[in-house]
């Protein structure tokens, strides 16, 4: 890419991470660079083992880097104070995982506002932002049932709801539609497409699924720590 790190919304340089377990070093990453623009969706795949989930952990900040650096909206989050990259993943990040990861004695609604709570967000406006959220994913008549009260698609979309409250720049997402049927998947996927073209997110989606990836506007391919091939898909439909 010839866009420079401020005009990018993601930007990794030299990327490696070593997990050291009992007298081994795994390297998990091996110098990976990689530049996500404003606004683009973007699928990795490969296969299991091959770095995937452990790449969007480092370029989320969830993980620390061995090597290297990440750069998200200009600013190195190997630099941050891990207070501040906290608080920066709290206000410029949503996150969609595999397993929900809902609470099951909250209610829908409560699960969506929690984040907004935490972060410190007045109670009265967490619950209206919650409500828009909720509303965006067409699931306001969920709002007063728990997990266990509604389907895997259900769910799965009020974690897109959780993800997207605190309107993030960045959405990601480690296998989102894994747990899902062929059908189910295909909603999900709409519902990101959608908010990636009427919200201008930058999406990175971690999945298996080649009809996923398709509908990304590129698919990264990883194997070994590395990545192989960088190609688009056109423009994602």
């Amino acid at each position: 890419m010839e866009e420079t790190v401020s005009e990018l919304m993601i930007v990794a340089t030299g990327v490696q991470k070593v997990y050291a377990a009992g007298g081994l070093r795994v390297r998990a990453l091996r110098g990976v660079d990689l530049g996500v623009r404003r606004g683009e969706m973007v699928a990795i795949m490969g296969p299991s083992g091959c770095g995937k989930t452990t790449l969007l952990n480092v370029l989320s900040g969830l993980d620390d880097l061995s090597d290297g650096d990440v750069y998200v909206e200009g600013e190195s989050i190997r630099g941050m104070s891990d207070r501040r990259r906290t608080r920066f993943r709290a206000e410029r990040m949503g996150f969609i995982f595999q397993s929900y990861n809902l609470i099951p004695v909250l209610s829908a609604i409560e699960n969506i506002e929690l984040p907004l709570l935490v972060a410190g967000k007045k109670p009265k406006k967490a619950r209206q932002w919650a409500q828009d959220a909720i509303e965006m994913v067409g699931l306001a008549d969920q709002a007063r049932k728990r997990p266990a009260e509604m389907s895997g698609g259900q769910q799965q979309r009020i974690t897109v709801a959780r993800s997207l409250v605190n309107n993030p720049a960045i959405v990601w997402a480690d296998e989102p539609t894994g747990a899902l049927d062929s059908e189910t998947s295909k909603g999900i996927m709409d519902l990101l497409v959608r908010m990636n073209e009427s919200q201008q997110q930058t999406f990175v989606l971690v999945t298996h699924d080649p009809a996923v990836a398709a509908r990304a506007h590129r698919t990264i391919r990883m194997r070994d720590g590395r990545i192989t091939s960088d190609e688009t898909n056109g423009k994602g439909e």
